[in-house]
């Protein structure tokens, strides 16, 4: 690795920055993976890729829009950071269509005598089509479905060459960094039952109170948000909000009185259903059967119990687990106080 390479690893690490796409894994150590990947292959083989994810599916949730509208310049410099560490063959910008379509005439310019290419996200992807390794089947011309991991794209990714995939937010991160600018903020997406809604950039260790009250959205009535994703995050009720968000970063505001019990957890199962791939048994029919279940006059609660375990343990990729980590959070959580007044 050069004494350049070094440098922005050495950087990035002083920042601590980790990925902002929802999982939070630390970037130096997904870069570091990369590198090593590239020094354990043979000689002649030496390929790598980059590729910054801007897919952004779920509703509710507008950050990596927001960041490519007002700092297309700081992402794209992340990104060209990214392959001059790994001398990349080729950096992929994986972009939302309704992105492409806004923002094609800001992006490219910046782009220009890069090695950064558009990649625009298929309209029938859907949500499913902004997990990682579901992005480099896209790009590959190949069905738009998770792949089975390990191996993870940092050791084979696009074409079996290692690869770097980094959300929007970490790439705008990592330019700052470089140039001594980051100064550990993070981006909040505020949805829902809110006067305010809107993409704010505020300190990454504020707890959800404090960020609600700061942006004037904490509710006067009786509420509880989805914090870290809008459909897949975890649901709190008004009183355990003295945590950091999580995530993707979003907190949706559920009024109590507007969204009873049906009517939140059919919206979610909606989604999952709708945005399941169907590539694995336990996602595919899991969720058709949760909400089976669940749309009957009397709801078989130890079998949508069992369900969501299921789908916690056994589905391929996040999206079924993240259909348990709503749901039981919203029983244990929000039901209990659903029916409360005050």
């Amino acid at each position: 690795m050069t004494g350049l390479a070094m440098d922005i690893l050495s950087k990035i690490k002083k920042a601590n920055l980790v990925g902002r796409g929802g999982a939070g894994f630390p970037t130096a150590k997904k870069w570091s993976s990369v590198a090593k990947a590239l020094e354990d292959k043979e000689a002649g083989e030496g390929k790598s890729y980059v590729v910054c994810n801007a897919s952004e599916g779920e509703p509710g949730v507008m950050k990596d829009g927001y960041i490519l509208e007002h700092y297309a310049d700081r992402v794209i410099d992340g990104i060209k950071i990214a392959i001059d560490f790994l001398l990349a063959e080729k950096g992929y910008l994986f972009l939302n269509h309704s992105y492409y379509k806004k923002l094609n005439k800001t992006l490219t310019p910046f782009l220009k005598d890069s090695k950064i290419e558009i990649f625009i996200k298929p309209i029938n992807a859907g949500y499913i089509g902004g997990e990682e390794s579901a992005i480099l089947n896209a790009i590959e011309g190949r069905r738009i479905e998770p792949r089975l991991k390990p191996p993870f794209p940092t050791a084979k990714g696009l074409w079996g060459y290692p690869t770097l995939i980094n959300n929007v937010e970490t790439f705008y991160n990592v330019s700052l960094a470089a140039s001594g600018d980051y100064k550990n903020k993070r981006f909040y997406t505020i949805t829902g039952d809110c006067p305010f809604e809107g993409v704010y950039e505020l300190p990454d260790n504020l707890i959800i109170e404090k960020l609600l009250n700061q942006t004037k959205n904490y509710p006067k009535f009786p509420f509880f948000a989805v914090v870290g994703g809008s459909a897949s995050g975890e649901a709190l009720n008004s009183s355990q909000l003295k945590r950091q968000v999580s995530g993707a970063g979003s907190i949706a505001i559920y009024s109590l009185a507007k969204n009873n019990f049906k009517k939140a957890i059919k919206s979610w199962l909606d989604f999952f259903v709708n945005e399941s791939c169907g590539q694995c048994t336990p996602c595919r029919e899991g969720v058709y059967r949760l909400q089976e279940i669940f749309m009957k006059e009397k709801i078989d609660w130890p079998m949508f119990n069992s369900l969501l375990d299921n789908l916690s343990d056994t589905s391929i990729c996040a999206l079924g687990s993240s259909v348990a980590t709503t749901m039981k959070s919203f029983i244990k959580n929000v039901h209990p106080r659903i029916n409360e007044k005050n």
